[in-house]
């Protein structure tokens, strides 16, 4: 005799993840996918293989209006220490990480990480994205925000993109629809799955010892790679968020086991025994001190969940 499955009825989630049970987890720690791991759980937590279970399973949550979210390499990101509901995915399998090279240009993955893009530019002479050395996280993250260093933005060397919306349908963007400005991108859908980029040639040889400068004064500006940190406000006005900071005499200041960097002020440290919400404090104080005492209001660059 077969003995009868499980009764789905009874838990509504369990019907969510039926057959996808190999890619989706319950309860999992966010905390080590992100730059400050702080954070509470995952109340689901998704790690598809390939694109169609990626869409199988954002088409199930959201036709349960449940909240869905991404991370890539949590560089952006603080997760509160009551956790988020809902549905977090994380794009990490070599389908969403693929990188080809073509004859003026590269097509890349939304799970690439950004130092890997940036490696393989300068090693096949094209110019630019040398310009993003030591700026951590995905390429899939850097197009959300537009990331750019040195006068050079992610976007402004994009020529298509295929994307995921939040109600699981599969999107392709050419150049006509694609705009960027600003820590700002068009590209607002749920997950990029990957994009096309054209560059300019240059000599790979030029473009290393570029990269190698840019990395090494970077990484004197910024907080040690070993440390728990996370870059936390936009600039303002043509002024670096840093030196707002610092002009309102808060380097260094600290809540809790949470630190304005000394080597960066816009960059706040998560000290051991830290918590979620010793950072959310600390920025509450520095948004408000440089508000009264500069007149300005300074606009977040981290995702708060």
């Amino acid at each position: 005799m077969v003995e009868p499955g499980p009764d789905l009825t009874l838990n509504p989630g369990l019907l969510m993840i039926d057959g996808l049970e190999h890619i989706v987890r319950e309860n999992v720690p966010l905390a080590p996918f992100t730059t400050l791991r702080l954070g509470g759980v995952a109340e689901y937590f998704a790690e598809p293989t390939n694109e169609e279970e990626l869409v199988e399973i954002v088409r199930r949550f959201a036709g349960e209006e449940l909240p869905i979210r991404l991370v890539g390499g949590g560089s952006n990101l603080l997760v509160r220490d009551e956790g988020v509901p809902g549905l977090v995915i994380h794009l990490a399998a070599p389908h969403f990480c693929q990188l080809v090279v073509g004859e003026n240009g590269l097509t890349v993955g939304g799970g690439v990480r950004l130092s890997h893009f940036v490696s393989a530019a300068v090693r096949e002479g094209f110019a630019g994205p040398d310009q993003l050395a030591g700026i951590p996280g995905t390429v899939g993250g850097a197009l959300h925000c537009n990331s750019g260093a040195g006068g050079s933005d992610i976007g402004s060397w994009v020529t298509s993109a295929v994307a995921i919306t939040r109600k699981g349908e599969r999107v392709e963007r050419d150049s006509a629809s694609l705009s960027f400005s600003y820590r700002s991108s068009s590209l607002n859908e749920l997950a990029i799955i990957s994009a096309r980029f054209q560059f300019q040639n240059e000599a790979s040889e030029s473009l290393t010892k570029q990269l190698q400068t840019t990395w090494i004064v970077r990484s004197a500006r910024q907080p040690a790679l070993n440390e728990r940190c996370a870059y936390v406000f936009k600039d303002h006005g043509g002024e670096s968020a840093g030196s707002l900071i610092e002009r309102a005499g808060l380097g260094g200041t600290q809540v809790g086991k949470a630190e304005v960097s000394g080597r960066h002020s816009n960059f706040i440290v998560a000290h051991d025994g830290a918590t979620s919400a010793d950072v959310l404090r600390l920025i509450e104080l520095i948004r408000r001190q440089v508000a009264d005492r500069l007149d300005i209001e300074l606009a977040l660059a981290l995702q708060v969940w």
